[in-house]
């Protein structure tokens, strides 16, 4: 299997879809424990949750699960949160801290994963945005996430259901920032909160330059928005994301319609 999926578009957003991935070598499969093995951090049905709302989008996706490498880390290692509890590179334990290998990898195995997943996702990621920037003079990533809403090894109490990350307004125009905050604030039922827990990772950090017209903004969703509930099984809610599914589609058509107003 590849390590990364690409359907062009002809649009100026970019859907990044870098924890959707469940596929893991045989020999890596092999050395996860039995919790490892349930890969529960997956940023589950998100690819179906984004299908079809905005016509003409391009998506990157990795096929990759996280636990073989993490396409949406530092490639140094660098913490994205210093001080905070988080997962690495390859990470080590689960979202609850708990231990996910029966046979950790190496340092060196690190950069043989980081070459073989991390590396092709982001050249695939840089080839869109240059394209796209090419055409349109700038281009957006809108960075696809969900993560559960409660996990006390990561945050305190009940994760708001919009967690927009923009690294404190430093990864897009302040107009994108604007407008996507605007529409989950009217988002009548959902909560949401701008640069929380979730400022946005590596990918929205990295990719984030709006003097250079590359504009970055990352959405984790809670997953009790989408999902019948948060245990193994993993379940899409057909009811839950036919509500949330038009605030989706109407934020990514309003960064769609902004791109013209950008290119100064």
């Amino acid at each position: 299997m590849t390590p990364v999926e690409v359907v062009q578009g002809d649009s100026p957003v970019i859907l990044g879809l870098p924890h959707t991935g469940t596929w893991l070598p045989e020999d890596i499969h092999a050395r996860l424990n039995a919790r490892g093995r349930q890969l529960s951090d997956t940023d589950w049905h998100i690819e179906r949750l984004y299908d079809g709302l905005l016509p003409g989008v391009t998506t990157v996706r990795a096929t990759f699960h996280r636990y073989a490498v993490d396409a949406n880390r530092d490639p140094s290692g660098e913490s994205l949160y210093p001080g905070q509890n988080t997962t690495g590179l390859v990470p080590l334990t689960d979202f609850d801290g708990a231990p996910i290998w029966g046979d950790p990898p190496h340092e060196a195995e690190v950069e043989t994963r980081r070459a073989a997943f991390h590396a092709p996702y982001h050249a695939a990621l840089l080839t869109q945005m240059e394209r796209v920037r090419a055409k349109y003079g700038v281009a957006i990533l809108y960075d696809c996430h969900s993560i559960r809403s409660v996990i006390p090894h990561l945050f305190d109490g009940l994760l708001p259901d919009f967690n927009i990350g923009t690294n404190g307004t430093t990864t897009c125009a302040p107009e994108i920032e604007a407008a996507v905050l605007g529409l989950c604030a009217g988002a009548k039922d959902y909560t949401h909160v701008l640069n929380g827990r979730f400022k946005g990772g590596w990918t929205t950090r990295h990719y984030g330059q709006p003097d250079q017209g590359f504009h970055a903004i990352q959405m984790e969703l809670a997953q009790s928005t989408h999902l019948t509930d948060e245990t193994a099984g993993w379940a899409y809610a057909p009811d839950k994301a036919d509500c949330l599914r038009p605030h989706l589609g109407q934020i990514l058509t309003t960064l769609a319609d902004l791109a013209p107003k950008l290119k100064g």
